[in-house]
């Protein structure tokens, strides 16, 4: 990051007195000040749930040149419209006004908000997804098709297979203007895709997971210890 951006950041927020309206826990979430830079991205404060694997941080991004908010749901990280702003003053505001309501759509699930595409296709009904493990080749199933996730650009993640232990996934989403099934992988946290799961209906998708959702699983385990001793040596 540049000096003259974090210069600017550090004159916006230097008499910036929203920092006294937080809470230390707010919708149980604690509250982290950050201050720090990361690449093109000035991290403000997070507020973090550990045990439920899901965080929200407040940043100023170099790139576009707006405040922004970003989720961190498990191993997937994505940003929130609603909270952008070209200024610290319109980014307090979009806080005040949505972030404690956010917080409690990240620790609860409300099936009224599931797009009508989405509930047109029965995913949250989908026998195979109800019955996926809890535990599979030692992942946990931390996102089921009963709950999906809305992400971004008409994206829902409705499978995710974690182990948080070696940073590394398995997702499955559904993408409700394309009509399509698709996977991707974390691999000791950086993204892997294959075209193996793309499918176009959930019996093409059941098929596939039954058949290559196990060896995927192992292979994603495999090349992530192997990340993990090249880094050790």
């Amino acid at each position: 990051m540049k000096d003259e951006t974090i210069q600017r950041v550090e004159k916006d927020i230097c008499d910036w007195t929203y920092w006294q309206q937080l809470s230390p826990i707010l919708e149980g979430f604690s509250f982290r000040k950050d201050m720090r830079v990361e690449e093109d991205i000035y991290a403000l404060f997070s507020y973090e749930n550990t045990s439920m694997h899901r965080a929200a941080t407040a940043y100023y991004h170099e790139e576009t040149k707006e405040y922004k908010l970003s989720v961190q749901v498990g191993l997937t990280n994505f940003c929130r419209i609603e909270f952008i702003a070209p200024d610290i003053e319109i980014f307090e505001k979009r806080l005040t006004e949505h972030l404690k309501k956010l917080l409690v759509e990240l620790t609860t699930f409300e099936p009224t908000t599931v797009s009508s595409i989405m509930r047109k296709k029965k995913i949250m009904e989908w026998d195979y997804g109800k019955s996926l493990p809890v535990e599979l080749e030692g992942f946990e199933l931390f996102i089921s098709p009963e709950k999906p996730l809305k992400i971004t650009n008409g994206s829902y993640i409705i499978l995710d297979y974690s182990d948080f232990s070696i940073a590394s996934n398995f997702v499955i989403y559904y993408n409700i203007f394309r009509d399509e099934f698709f996977g991707e992988a974390r691999v000791h946290g950086i993204p892997e895709i294959n075209y193996l799961f793309d499918s176009h209906d959930l019996a093409e998708l059941a098929i596939k997971l039954k058949h290559h959702l196990v060896s995927r699983l192992q292979d994603i385990r495999q090349k992530s210890m192997k990340q993990r001793q090249k880094q050790r040596q």
